[in-house]
Parts: C-alpha cells; structure tokens; sequence
C-alpha cells in the first residue's frame, strides 16, 4: 500500500503522486514517511527529500525548510522553497551564501533574531550547495 506525497512551495505543486516511502529532512534527523506512518508534524531544515518506488530512489527535491504533516495514507510537505535536485545551481546558491555572508557581517549583533534567521538561511544554502554538488556527480 502507498503513501500520497505531495510537494508544495509557495509557488507551485511540484510534487504529487502515491510512493512506498518519502525521507524527509527534519530539523532533528531524516524520518521516512510510510504507510500506516503515526500522525505527526515536523519542522523541516535545509535538505533533500527522496521518493522511493518499487526500491529505488525516483524522485529528489531540495527544501529549504518548512514543515511536514504525516498520516498512515499521506505526507504533505510545505516546503519555504524547493526545486528539483536536477534543477539546482551550485554557482547560483554560492553567490546567495556571499549575499547572506554580507548580511550577516553588516547586522547589528544585539538583534539575536534577525542574526539567528540570517544563520537559518546560510545552513539552509550551505546544504543547497551540498546538495546541488552531488547532483552533478
């Protein structure tokens, strides 16, 4: 029996069909949504989400945080951003790490919040460019 996943960004579906499994990476380590799965909701961090089928990896997306509603018959994940691993660019997530660098470097360090989303993001991007790296292997 499948599990439904469905891979939403703010922009677009990106994903939606019945597989045995999805690896999800949660804030606290990777979980693998699967049928009969216990009803849970996860906050995501930075990372790759696979979909398996018949044994086999089939489908690989980057989130870049969010969260995921499991169930016994479906996951939705609400991913802040996500595309398909084949579709990331290492150069591209290099020049938002800089961008994000420099933000970082010109915030005021007693704003802890503003210094603490600046560090989410910089984790999530690194994990972007890892990710997008062993794409192109």
């Amino acid at each position: 029996m499948p599990i439904e996943v469905e891979i939403v960004s703010p922009e677009k579906v990106l994903f939606s069909r019945a597989v045995d499994m999805a690896v999800i990476p949660g804030l606290e380590g990777d979980i693998a949504a699967m049928p009969d799965h216990a009803p849970m909701m996860m906050l995501l961090r930075g990372g790759v989400v696979e979909l398996h089928q018949d044994g086999k990896v089939t489908d690989r997306f980057f989130v870049a945080g969010g969260f995921a509603d499991m169930t016994a018959t479906r996951c939705t994940i609400l991913a802040d951003a996500a595309t398909a691993l084949s579709d990331l660019s290492v150069e591209a997530a290099q020049a938002r790490l800089q961008e994000l660098q420099a933000s970082y470097d010109a915030a005021d360090k007693m704003d802890v919040p503003a210094l603490d989303l600046l560090m989410a993001k910089m984790q999530s991007v690194r994990a972007e460019i890892e990710a997008a790296g062993g794409a192109a292997a």
